[in-house]
């Protein structure tokens, strides 16, 4: 008898386990979209955005990757703060080196000419005038590097198209032109 009562307690045991298995709905699962994704209709609207249009926006105060900031404002009172306290952080060698020699004439000798002299081809052909000297233009490596960054009057900003360390060997190579004029 004791044997029929342990044989039918294992039978409902069983019984019990199998039954509770259900092909059809499984049983939970933790994270359940890293199993079966939910799908995305292509061109539909999203809630990611708030107002449907833009993108969403970077956090107030964030600072995108391998920017640096540029301390002194597009302003006359930050020109003068640059003229006065920017110093180059370039060493000898890289102000001597020939690339911002060949970045200024790819990017200011037409304008500039190749000896800072103001009389670059657009000048001579008359589709900018009043581009000044370099001789006649009171400049240090500083106000150069603010002018390349923010760009002053006519001239526009080469902040897009030159590095930072780029922008330093140009103001160097200015200066350069300055002193031979």
């Amino acid at each position: 008898m004791k044997s029929l009562y342990k044989v039918t307690l294992l039978v409902g045991i069983a019984i019990t386990a199998v039954s509770c298995h259900n092909k059809k709905q499984p049983n939970y699962q933790y994270f359940p979209n890293m199993y079966q994704s939910v799908g995305y209709e292509t061109y539909s609207e999203s809630d990611a955005f708030a107002n449907g249009k833009e993108g969403q926006l970077p956090a107030k105060g964030s600072i995108p990757r391998g920017f640096e900031p540029y301390e002194y404002e597009n302003s006359t009172a930050g020109y003068e703060l640059a003229k006065a306290n920017l110093k180059s952080p370039l060493d000898s060698v890289a102000k001597t080196s020939e690339k911002g020699a060949q970045l200024f004439g790819i990017y200011c000798a037409i304008c500039h000419g190749e000896k800072g002299d103001g009389k670059g081809n657009l000048v001579k052909r008359e589709k900018f005038l009043g581009v000044p000297s370099y001789a006649d233009r009171v400049i240090t490596e500083g106000s150069v590097f603010h002018v390349e960054t923010y760009g002053l009057n006519a001239m526009g900003s080469h902040a897009n198209q030159l590095t930072k360390e780029e922008r330093w060997m140009v103001a160097a190579h200015v200066m350069k032109l300055k002193s031979e004029l």
